[in-house]
This record gives structure tokens, sequence and C-alpha cells, in this order.
């Protein structure tokens, strides 16, 4: 009962009941990514995505990035476009998380020029 109520109420927890109703009467399915992302577009042109978990808008991989923001390029055409052995996977935002990036000279050498006044 209480998913009923956050799917009504609240955007962050994946798709609200108007979204349903929007996919329902004008949403075509146009593609998932190998995340699990779906992508829509309505009759208008207009296109949106249901994320697979969390909503963050870098879960959005390069393929799907040109389509979402109506670029017209190769990748529009074809979302299972090859990639290089030298590509990297596209990762989310990792900010705040346990794979963040901190430089070197941060982790070897970082020393306080203040005596904190709390011990």
């Amino acid at each position: 009962m209480l998913t009923v109520f956050k799917q009504i109420f609240t955007w962050w927890n994946h798709q609200t009941f108007g979204t349903r109703l929007q996919i329902f009467f004008s949403g075509k399915l146009v593609g998932k990514d190998k995340n699990g992302n779906k992508y829509y577009e309505s009759k208008s042109g207009r296109r949106w995505v249901i994320y697979n978990g969390e909503v963050e808008a870098s879960k959005i991989p390069n393929e799907w990035y040109s389509w979402m923001h109506s670029i017209n390029n190769k990748i529009e055409n074809d979302h299972n476009l090859k990639k290089y052995h030298w590509q990297k996977e596209h990762l989310p935002n990792q900010t705040g998380s346990e794979n963040s990036y901190h430089p070197k000279k941060y982790n070897n050498a970082v020393k306080k020029k203040y005596k904190s006044w709390k011990n």
C-alpha cells in the first residue's frame, strides 16, 4: 500500500502515476539500454527515460544521450554501436562513493596547517 502512495506522489521513486498514464496513452517504447533504463517517445516528439533503480541523470550512457537531446549523429540510428577495445564502460556519477576520484597528491600527503580545537 505504501509503494502505491510513493508512486502516486513522489517523482524520485521511479515513475509516478501520471507518468504511467502518459506511457499508456501516448508513449512508445523506443529501446532499453544495458543498465535496464527504458526510453520512450510520444507522438509529438517528447522523449523521456524511466530509470532502472535510483533516478540519476548520469546513468544515461553516451549511446542514448544524443537521442535524449535530439542530436542527430550516427549513434542516433544505431544504439548498439560497437565500442573500441580502448573505450571504457560508462559509469554513473561516482561522487560521494568509495569509487570517487582522489588525486595521488591528496591521498599521500595531506598535512594540516592548523591544529584542531577538538581532540
